[in-house]
Protein backbone atom coordinates (compact mmCIF):
# COMPACT_ATOMS: atom_id res chain seq x y z
CA UNK A 1 0.00 0.00 0.00
CA UNK A 2 2.50 2.64 1.14
CA UNK A 3 4.99 1.75 -1.58
CA UNK A 4 2.30 1.99 -4.26
CA UNK A 5 1.07 5.31 -2.87
CA UNK A 6 4.60 6.71 -2.84
CA UNK A 7 5.41 5.54 -6.37
CA UNK A 8 2.14 6.84 -7.83
CA UNK A 9 2.51 10.15 -5.95
CA UNK A 10 5.86 10.66 -7.67
CA UNK A 11 4.96 9.11 -11.03
CA UNK A 12 2.03 11.27 -12.17
CA UNK A 13 3.42 14.71 -11.22
CA UNK A 14 6.81 13.63 -12.56
CA UNK A 15 5.32 12.50 -15.87
CA UNK A 16 3.35 15.75 -16.08
CA UNK A 17 6.47 17.85 -15.51
CA UNK A 18 8.46 15.74 -17.98
CA UNK A 19 5.72 16.21 -20.57
CA UNK A 20 5.88 19.99 -20.20
CA UNK A 21 9.68 19.92 -20.60
CA UNK A 22 9.60 17.63 -23.64
CA UNK A 23 6.85 19.65 -25.32
CA UNK A 24 8.90 22.81 -24.73
CA UNK A 25 11.84 21.14 -26.45
CA UNK A 26 9.81 19.65 -29.32
CA UNK A 27 7.56 22.67 -29.89
CA UNK A 28 9.36 25.75 -28.48
CA UNK A 29 6.78 28.08 -29.99
CA UNK A 30 3.96 26.76 -27.83
CA UNK A 31 2.89 28.70 -24.77
CA UNK A 32 3.16 27.34 -21.23
CA UNK A 33 -0.62 27.07 -21.14
CA UNK A 34 -0.66 24.86 -24.25
CA UNK A 35 2.09 22.65 -22.87
CA UNK A 36 0.28 22.28 -19.54
CA UNK A 37 -2.98 21.33 -21.29
CA UNK A 38 -1.28 18.84 -23.61
CA UNK A 39 0.83 17.26 -20.89
CA UNK A 40 -2.16 16.94 -18.57
CA UNK A 41 -4.17 15.17 -21.26
CA UNK A 42 -1.30 12.83 -22.07
CA UNK A 43 -0.92 11.87 -18.40
CA UNK A 44 -4.69 11.31 -18.22
CA UNK A 45 -4.39 8.93 -21.18
CA UNK A 46 -1.55 7.02 -19.49
CA UNK A 47 -3.54 6.58 -16.27
CA UNK A 48 -6.70 5.56 -18.15
CA UNK A 49 -4.73 2.92 -20.08
CA UNK A 50 -3.25 1.57 -16.85
CA UNK A 51 -6.69 1.44 -15.21
CA UNK A 52 -8.31 -0.28 -18.22
CA UNK A 53 -5.60 -2.93 -18.46
CA UNK A 54 -5.85 -3.52 -14.69
CA UNK A 55 -9.64 -3.78 -14.92
CA UNK A 56 -9.60 -6.24 -17.83
CA UNK A 57 -7.03 -8.36 -15.98
CA UNK A 58 -9.19 -8.46 -12.85
CA UNK A 59 -12.42 -9.22 -14.72
CA UNK A 60 -10.89 -12.02 -16.79
CA UNK A 61 -9.39 -13.67 -13.69
CA UNK A 62 -12.51 -13.49 -11.50
CA UNK A 63 -14.81 -16.26 -12.72
CA UNK A 64 -16.81 -16.11 -9.49
CA UNK A 65 -17.93 -12.47 -9.55
CA UNK A 66 -18.54 -12.39 -5.81
CA UNK A 67 -15.74 -14.36 -4.16
CA UNK A 68 -12.76 -14.54 -6.52
CA UNK A 69 -9.82 -12.30 -5.63
CA UNK A 70 -7.15 -10.49 -7.66
CA UNK A 71 -4.42 -8.33 -6.14
CA UNK A 72 -4.87 -5.52 -8.71
CA UNK A 73 -8.40 -4.84 -7.47
CA UNK A 74 -6.89 -3.70 -4.18
CA UNK A 75 -3.51 -2.37 -5.26
CA UNK A 76 -4.62 -0.16 -8.15
CA UNK A 77 -6.91 1.80 -5.82
CA UNK A 78 -3.72 3.10 -4.19
CA UNK A 79 -2.65 4.32 -7.63
CA UNK A 80 -5.96 6.12 -8.16
CA UNK A 81 -5.82 7.99 -4.85
CA UNK A 82 -2.71 10.07 -5.70
CA UNK A 83 -3.81 10.36 -9.33
CA UNK A 84 -7.18 11.89 -8.41
CA UNK A 85 -5.44 14.31 -6.04
CA UNK A 86 -2.91 15.25 -8.74
CA UNK A 87 -5.68 15.61 -11.35
CA UNK A 88 -7.64 18.11 -9.24
CA UNK A 89 -4.52 20.29 -9.06
CA UNK A 90 -3.86 20.01 -12.80
CA UNK A 91 -7.50 20.88 -13.57
CA UNK A 92 -7.09 23.98 -11.41
CA UNK A 93 -3.84 24.87 -13.17
CA UNK A 94 -5.48 24.54 -16.61
CA UNK A 95 -8.46 26.60 -15.45
CA UNK A 96 -6.21 29.34 -14.10
CA UNK A 97 -4.15 29.61 -17.30
CA UNK A 98 -7.27 29.69 -19.49
CA UNK A 99 -8.85 32.36 -17.29
CA UNK A 100 -5.67 34.45 -17.29
CA UNK A 101 -5.54 34.32 -21.10
CA UNK A 102 -9.11 35.64 -21.19
CA UNK A 103 -8.18 38.38 -18.75
CA UNK A 104 -10.49 36.95 -16.09
CA UNK A 105 -7.98 35.57 -13.59
CA UNK A 106 -5.39 37.54 -11.65
CA UNK A 107 -1.72 37.23 -12.56
CA UNK A 108 -1.11 35.38 -9.28
CA UNK A 109 -2.97 32.47 -7.72
CA UNK A 110 -5.53 33.53 -5.13
CA UNK A 111 -8.58 32.35 -3.24
CA UNK A 112 -10.71 34.03 -5.90
CA UNK A 113 -9.17 31.88 -8.62
CA UNK A 114 -9.71 28.75 -6.50
CA UNK A 115 -13.36 29.68 -5.96
CA UNK A 116 -13.79 30.32 -9.68
CA UNK A 117 -12.32 26.89 -10.43
CA UNK A 118 -14.52 25.12 -7.89
CA UNK A 119 -17.64 26.79 -9.31
CA UNK A 120 -16.85 26.05 -12.93
CA UNK A 121 -15.57 22.50 -12.40
CA UNK A 122 -17.78 21.58 -9.44
CA UNK A 123 -19.14 18.38 -11.01
CA UNK A 124 -15.70 17.00 -11.93
CA UNK A 125 -14.22 18.00 -8.56
CA UNK A 126 -17.17 16.40 -6.75
CA UNK A 127 -16.67 13.25 -8.83
CA UNK A 128 -12.98 13.07 -7.87
CA UNK A 129 -13.67 13.77 -4.19
CA UNK A 130 -16.42 11.14 -4.15
CA UNK A 131 -13.91 8.57 -5.38
CA UNK A 132 -11.36 9.66 -2.78
CA UNK A 133 -13.65 10.04 0.23
CA UNK A 134 -16.42 7.48 -0.42
CA UNK A 135 -15.36 4.83 -2.92
CA UNK A 136 -11.88 4.29 -1.54
CA UNK A 137 -13.08 3.26 1.95
CA UNK A 138 -15.81 1.08 0.38
CA UNK A 139 -13.45 -0.75 -1.95
CA UNK A 140 -10.62 -1.12 0.55
CA UNK A 141 -12.50 -1.84 3.79
CA UNK A 142 -16.31 -2.06 3.84
CA UNK A 143 -16.66 -4.68 1.07
CA UNK A 144 -14.37 -7.08 2.90
CA UNK A 145 -12.97 -9.72 0.56
CA UNK A 146 -15.89 -9.68 -1.86
CA UNK A 147 -16.45 -8.15 -5.29
CA UNK A 148 -13.04 -7.79 -6.92
CA UNK A 149 -14.79 -8.46 -10.25
CA UNK A 150 -16.93 -5.35 -9.84
CA UNK A 151 -13.95 -3.20 -8.86
CA UNK A 152 -12.31 -4.36 -12.09
CA UNK A 153 -15.44 -3.32 -14.01
CA UNK A 154 -15.19 0.18 -12.56
CA UNK A 155 -11.56 0.39 -13.70
CA UNK A 156 -12.64 -0.52 -17.27
CA UNK A 157 -14.86 2.59 -17.30
CA UNK A 158 -11.64 4.51 -18.02
CA UNK A 159 -11.50 3.04 -21.55
CA UNK A 160 -13.23 6.11 -22.99
CA UNK A 161 -10.78 8.59 -21.43
CA UNK A 162 -7.95 8.27 -24.03
CA UNK A 163 -10.43 9.09 -26.80
CA UNK A 164 -11.85 12.05 -24.85
CA UNK A 165 -8.31 13.32 -24.28
CA UNK A 166 -7.41 12.83 -27.96
CA UNK A 167 -10.50 14.81 -28.97
CA UNK A 168 -9.45 17.72 -26.77
CA UNK A 169 -5.88 17.54 -28.09
CA UNK A 170 -7.12 17.64 -31.70
CA UNK A 171 -9.24 20.69 -30.96
CA UNK A 172 -6.28 22.34 -29.23
CA UNK A 173 -4.16 21.64 -32.33
CA UNK A 174 -6.98 23.07 -34.52
CA UNK A 175 -7.60 19.70 -36.17
CA UNK A 176 -11.33 19.55 -35.40
CA UNK A 177 -12.24 19.41 -39.12
CA UNK A 178 -10.13 16.34 -39.85
CA UNK A 179 -11.34 12.77 -40.46
CA UNK A 180 -9.38 11.65 -37.40
CA UNK A 181 -11.46 13.95 -35.19
CA UNK A 182 -14.72 12.59 -36.62
CA UNK A 183 -13.65 8.96 -36.21
CA UNK A 184 -12.47 9.71 -32.68
CA UNK A 185 -15.86 11.27 -31.92
CA UNK A 186 -17.56 7.99 -32.83
CA UNK A 187 -15.13 6.08 -30.62
CA UNK A 188 -15.90 8.43 -27.72
CA UNK A 189 -19.64 7.80 -28.11
CA UNK A 190 -19.26 4.02 -28.34
CA UNK A 191 -16.72 3.54 -25.54
CA UNK A 192 -18.43 5.99 -23.19
CA UNK A 193 -21.83 4.34 -23.70
CA UNK A 194 -20.49 0.80 -23.33
CA UNK A 195 -18.05 1.36 -20.47
CA UNK A 196 -19.73 4.11 -18.46
CA UNK A 197 -23.46 3.57 -19.03
CA UNK A 198 -24.07 -0.09 -19.96
CA UNK A 199 -21.37 -1.09 -17.49
CA UNK A 200 -23.79 -0.80 -14.56
CA UNK A 201 -26.56 -3.04 -15.98
CA UNK A 202 -23.79 -5.46 -16.97
CA UNK A 203 -22.53 -5.67 -13.38
CA UNK A 204 -26.05 -6.27 -12.05
CA UNK A 205 -26.61 -8.94 -14.74
CA UNK A 206 -23.31 -10.64 -13.83
CA UNK A 207 -24.34 -10.81 -10.18
CA UNK A 208 -27.81 -12.08 -11.09
CA UNK A 209 -26.28 -14.84 -13.22
CA UNK A 210 -23.85 -15.78 -10.45
CA UNK A 211 -26.47 -16.20 -7.72
CA UNK A 212 -29.28 -17.38 -9.99
CA UNK A 213 -31.85 -14.62 -9.55
CA UNK A 214 -33.64 -12.26 -11.99
CA UNK A 215 -31.74 -9.05 -12.63
CA UNK A 216 -34.55 -6.90 -11.21
CA UNK A 217 -34.05 -8.57 -7.82
CA UNK A 218 -30.36 -7.62 -7.59
CA UNK A 219 -30.86 -4.15 -6.01
CA UNK A 220 -32.76 -5.83 -3.18
CA UNK A 221 -30.10 -8.50 -2.59
CA UNK A 222 -26.90 -6.47 -2.56
CA UNK A 223 -25.87 -4.10 0.27
CA UNK A 224 -27.47 -0.66 0.25
CA UNK A 225 -24.12 1.13 0.01
CA UNK A 226 -23.43 -0.69 -3.29
CA UNK A 227 -26.65 0.66 -4.80
CA UNK A 228 -25.90 4.16 -3.51
CA UNK A 229 -22.35 4.06 -4.85
CA UNK A 230 -23.50 2.85 -8.27
CA UNK A 231 -26.24 5.49 -8.46
CA UNK A 232 -23.76 8.19 -7.47
CA UNK A 233 -21.32 7.02 -10.15
CA UNK A 234 -23.78 6.66 -13.02
CA UNK A 235 -25.56 10.01 -12.43
CA UNK A 236 -22.68 12.22 -13.66
CA UNK A 237 -21.97 9.73 -16.47
CA UNK A 238 -25.49 10.22 -17.80
CA UNK A 239 -25.04 13.99 -17.67
CA UNK A 240 -21.67 13.83 -19.46
CA UNK A 241 -23.05 11.41 -22.05
CA UNK A 242 -25.83 13.88 -22.79
CA UNK A 243 -23.20 16.59 -23.38
CA UNK A 244 -21.20 14.24 -25.62
CA UNK A 245 -24.31 13.45 -27.68
CA UNK A 246 -25.06 17.14 -28.11
CA UNK A 247 -21.49 17.80 -29.23
CA UNK A 248 -21.66 14.85 -31.63
CA UNK A 249 -24.85 16.25 -33.14
CA UNK A 250 -23.02 19.51 -33.82
CA UNK A 251 -19.95 17.70 -35.17
CA UNK A 252 -21.78 15.46 -37.63
CA UNK A 253 -24.81 17.55 -38.49
CA UNK A 254 -24.14 21.18 -37.63
CA UNK A 255 -22.53 24.12 -39.35
CA UNK A 256 -18.74 24.73 -39.32
CA UNK A 257 -19.27 27.40 -36.67
CA UNK A 258 -21.01 24.87 -34.43
CA UNK A 259 -18.23 22.31 -34.82
CA UNK A 260 -15.61 24.65 -33.43
CA UNK A 261 -17.42 25.18 -30.13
Amino acid sequence: MWRTLALASAFFPGLFALGIRLLGWAAPGRSLKDRILLSGRLVSTVQATMATVSGITVVLNCKDVVHDRHWLAVEYIWVLVPYMTYDIYVMYLCHWHKSRDRGVAETKHSLASVRSFLLQERLMVTHHLFILVVLTPITQHFRGELGDFFVGCIFIAELSTPFVSLGKILVQLKMQDTLLHKVNGILILVTFFLCRILLFPFMYAAYARQVGIPIYMVPFRIPLHCNIANASLIAPQLYWFRLICRKAARLYGGSPADKSR
